[in-house]
């Protein structure tokens, strides 16, 4: 009955016009975000985010609106992976495989549909997985004291270098330079100034918000200037618009089984959707009898990854929303988000804000029909984003950032500050560090040293304590497992080749 209940009180939330416009606004500028070749949610959460404080948006509002463009960006990455094959994100990368194949053969139409519909599927179980889950999980981390939060963090980051990670040196690498940044500051205990160079502007902290927007918005400018300098163009013909409904009844059960995987995999602390479209597609090749047809155009080879990340995208939120550890790089932006907004994600989310959470889940929901009625009908619509020329695209981007960065804090340093990440990224990109690592580092690196002091006050200095607890060894267990899995299954799980 609580179930209802708060579910009720969800839609009371969501279904007020100004806050159903929002969900409709960002499914339709999520869209748009994620089927421009690269940018992909993550940019385009970090570039909009300035702009709900601009708009004056309350939290619930403001949550609503970068989830559901969140989940149109998932929905969106799909379009230029079948017409361009070129992803529109990491996770849409495996569409790519037999979706351009299938647009070759001239059904980029049913592809897109069918990809729609697989996305649909995906995130509508993913959203009613989130919504049974989430509480529960909740209740279990009350029993979580500082020993267990810091194991928690650990496996978080060790994940991301494991199997959220092509490389877990670089991975690492990314992890302390985001927790050296974090130290910058004011010591909360000490009172004492470290790493700020006597500058004042530093005094409070990095801003994370400046950070991410920098490091995702900014350095994806200068790399789309640099690797997309040319006007892009469709290179498949987008025929009649028709639903396939032999190809969604043949991939019904490839659906459910992709949403499944997806699901569990975004529940991994920085795992993603990346690693839920690669699991859905591999496990949907090796189990079927016949595979000869997968990279040449099959729908089992489009249906299962668009299922597989859109599921990883609803379950992502479940760890951001109760443990307070994204398990992606865009929750790990609405992570940044909530913080500002001084809604601290966690068990006591449930009880101390349930008009947060409901309303939230309630807006997913609809945005996942929403959703669905305009990537049906009115793809064809969102395809001719494709065609922006970058003398536009590039600009406004970079406008936005600045306005939004400027209006929130209204500080010259921190546009400054802004461009020097932007940098920093850039160079990452450009040496195949990630930047999630970076952000994970700064955005929970003040709460993991708060908890490491505790941790040491309360057992006088043992280390010992952080073992103590059967929750604390899972956790740390599981760290060591999700750093050192890729080792040994780096072979196995090597990502298929297109079929020319």
């Amino acid at each position: 009955m609580d179930l209802f209940a708060n579910l009720a009180l969800g839609f009371d939330v969501a279904l007020t016009p100004f806050t159903l416009a929002l969900a409709v606004a960002g499914c339709i500028i999520g869209t748009m975000v994620g089927s421009l070749p690269g940018l992909g949610p993550s940019n385009g959460v970090a570039i909009l985010i300035p702009l709900t404080f601009s708009f004056g948006l309350d939290a619930t509002q403001a949550l609503v609106l970068m989830t559901s463009v969140y989940y149109g960006a998932m929905y969106g990455g799909r379009i230029s992976s079948i017409l361009l094959n070129i992803p529109g994100d990491e996770p849409a990368m495996m569409t790519c495989l037999d979706g351009y194949p299938m647009a070759k053969k001239g059904r980029a139409g049913d592809a897109l549909v069918l990809s729609g519909v697989a996305s649909f599927v995906g995130a509508l179980l993913a959203t009613i997985g989130l919504m049974l889950l989430a509480p529960l999980l909740a209740r279990v981390a009350y029993l979580f004291g500082p020993a267990e939060y810091f194991a928690l963090y650990m496996l978080a980051f060790a994940t991301l270098g494991g199997i959220g990670s092509n490389n877990q040196a670089k991975a690492a690498l990314a992890v302390c330079i985001g927790l050296g940044i974090a130290t910058i500051g004011v010591d909360s205990t000490t009172g004492m100034t470290r790493f700020t160079g006597d500058n004042m502007h530093l005094f409070d902290g990095i801003d994370f918000l400046v950070a991410i927007v920098g490091l995702f918005a900014v350095s994806e400018v200068l790399v789309f200037i640099e690797s997309h300098g040319k006007n892009s163009a469709i290179g498949v013909k987008l025929e009649k618009i028709r639903i396939p409904w032999a190809d969604i009844a043949y991939t019904k059960w490839t659906m459910l089984k992709a949403t499944a995987i997806g699901f569990i995999a975004g529940l991994l602390p920085g795992a993603g959707a990346s690693l839920g479209s690669f699991l859905a597609y591999m496990q949907e090749k090796s189990s079927v009898r016949d595979n000869s047809e997968f990279g040449k155009g099959d729908p089992r080879g489009i249906a299962a990854p668009e299922a597989g990340n859109n599921a990883a995208a609803g379950g992502a939120l479940v760890p951001m929303l109760t443990l307070g550890v994204p398990g992606s790089g865009t929750t790990a932006v609405l992570l940044a988000l909530l913080m500002t907004l001084n809604i601290t994600p966690g068990p006591t989310l449930f009880n101390d804000r349930p008009e947060v959470v409901w309303g939230l889940i309630a807006s997913l929901l609809i945005a996942n029909v929403v959703l669905l009625i305009l990537n049906v009908p009115m793809v064809k619509m969102f395809s001719k984003v494709l065609q922006v020329p970058p003398a536009i695209l590039l600009p406004g981007v970079t406008l936005v950032s600045f306005v939004g960065i400027y209006s929130l804090t209204g500080s010259y340093f921190d546009l400054l500050l802004m461009i020097g990440f932007g940098v920093l990224g850039y160079l990452l990109r450009k040496m195949d560090i990630p930047s999630v690592p970076v952000i994970l580092g700064i955005l929970l690196g003040g709460h993991m040293e708060v908890n490491l002091r505790r941790a040491m006050v309360l057992s006088d200095g043992d280390w010992m304590y952080l073992f103590q607890s059967n929750i604390s060894i899972g956790l740390w267990v599981f760290a060591i497992l999700g750093f050192l899995a890729p080792f040994f299954l780096r072979g196995k799980l090597k990502v298929p080749t297109q079929s020319s």
